[in-house]
């Protein structure tokens, strides 16, 4: 049985790395300083998180699970987790020591300011393990000066401006790496566009198969899942190729087979609407009107 150790907060992730609480909400650590003795127990097989955290890994050779896989950590990788995500730690290496920083943040920091309801927007804290943000030395340099500026604000006594920068900075080191996530789509196109043409194959071949009517109609985490990517990154990666998200691109795949299907005239709406997944035709009658301008029996006799 999996034994997992909760941090239910900021301190429980300083506590396991033998570190100072500096803030009760939000924490840093630079794994230079930690003592190497002061690592996760053997026992423990992962890591459940209930706070923000975000791991800057500058080190080669750090493993970790999630979802079941391994992945492999090379120099200058950010990896996000969100609150009620897990994190497995394989021991391959029980020598392995860590390097880089980890950035913990309670969602009680930021309540009443704007980054509480901008949080939602960073997509990236629900992307997986293997989606992480591989960052240039430069990009590198950004990240490190955004920590210090944390990290000076945290070794200051409290006061009523405390609140604001520590935010200010969270919030600033955030969009940045919203930046430096939009630069590797565009860096690993070919690698998305091979999951474009998987995405195009899995998506015609739902159409000519049985699915729609034992499944329904297709979603955009099935195709994820289809292509071992987590729901938010494909949908980014979508986007970022299209100008259309994935639910939008589904959309007008359906709308195009549902436009063919309307002149076989042996078949009437309801067939049509049930052979694309459809559980009511009249659900389908309104969509193709709302996409074409017509009802798919008026688009039937005007051609």
């Amino acid at each position: 049985m999996e034994n997992v150790y909760r941090i239910d907060s900021v301190s429980d992730y300083l506590k396991l790395r033998d570190k100072e609480v500096l803030h009760p909400l939000v924490g840093l650590v630079d794994f230079k300083t930690v003592d190497v003795k002061a690592k996760t127990a053997p026992s423990h097989d992962a890591l459940l998180f209930n706070c923000y955290a975000i791991f800057l890994k500058d080190a080669k050779g750090c493993k970790l699970k999630y979802g079941g896989k391994d992945y492999d950590y090379d120099e200058g990788t950010l990896v996000f987790v969100g609150p009620n995500q897990k994190i497995g730690l394989t021991k391959n290496n029980p020598n392995f020591v860590p390097k880089g920083y980890a950035l913990l943040f309670h969602p009680d920091i930021l309540a009443g300011t704007d980054l509480e309801r901008k949080i939602r927007t960073y997509n990236y804290f629900a992307y997986s393990v293997k989606e992480a943000l591989h960052i240039s030395a430069k990009e590198r340099k950004v990240i490190v000066s955004l920590l210090d500026k944390i990290q000076f604000e945290l070794e200051q006594t409290i006061d009523k401006h405390s609140k604001k920068l520590i935010v200010a900075n969270i919030e600033l080191f955030l969009d940045y790496c919203m930046r430096f996530y939009d630069r590797q789509f565009l860096t690993r196109e070919t690698a998305h566009q091979s999951s474009m043409e998987k995405f195009d194959i899995l998506l015609n071949d739902y159409f000519t198969s049985e699915k729609p009517q034992k499944q329904g109609l297709p979603s955009v985490s099935y195709f994820a899942d289809q292509l071992h990517l987590s729901s938010n990154y494909f949908g980014d990666l979508i986007k970022k190729e299209t100008g259309k998200s994935a639910q939008e691109y589904i959309q007008n795949k359906l709308i195009t087979v549902a436009k063919e299907r309307v002149f076989e005239p042996n078949k009437s709406v309801s067939e049509i609407a049930y052979e694309l997944g459809f559980k009511y035709p009249q659900h389908f009658s309104r969509l193709f009107k709302r996409q074409v301008g017509y009802s798919p029996s008026e688009f039937r006799m005007l051609n």
